[in-house]
């Protein structure tokens, strides 16, 4: 991918939700939500303070976060649709603990 955000801006793959509900539930294309969970694509450099400092972004490139539903503009890019957001749109970012990422 060719793009590369600005400012506080950051790029992000939705992750793919569950086919299945923790009951067995097959759960239609129709009548999913989409997932508020997604991956880092690309990151800004930042933002600048009062002082005009640039300030570094907290999140970086592979983490996975949370964001809110109605959280960025949907864009697509190289024919995958992905998310544009400002890092403020973040809710927190997801720890992997280190033995499902080995399984993964």
């Amino acid at each position: 991918m060719k793009f590369r955000p600005l400012h506080d801006r950051v790029v992000v793959r939705r992750v793919t939700a569950e086919e299945k509900t923790a009951g067995g539930i097959i759960i239609p294309d129709t009548a999913k939500e989409k997932p508020m969970e997604g991956e880092i694509v690309a990151v800004g450099p930042g933002a600048r303070n009062e002082k005009g400092e640039l300030v570094p972004l907290d999140v970086k490139e592979g983490d996975r976060v949370l964001f809110g539903k109605w959280s960025g503009t949907e864009v697509k890019i190289d024919g995958e649709e992905l998310l544009i957001m400002k890092e403020s749109d973040i809710m927190g970012i997801v720890e992997v603990p280190a033995a499902k990422k080995k399984a993964a």
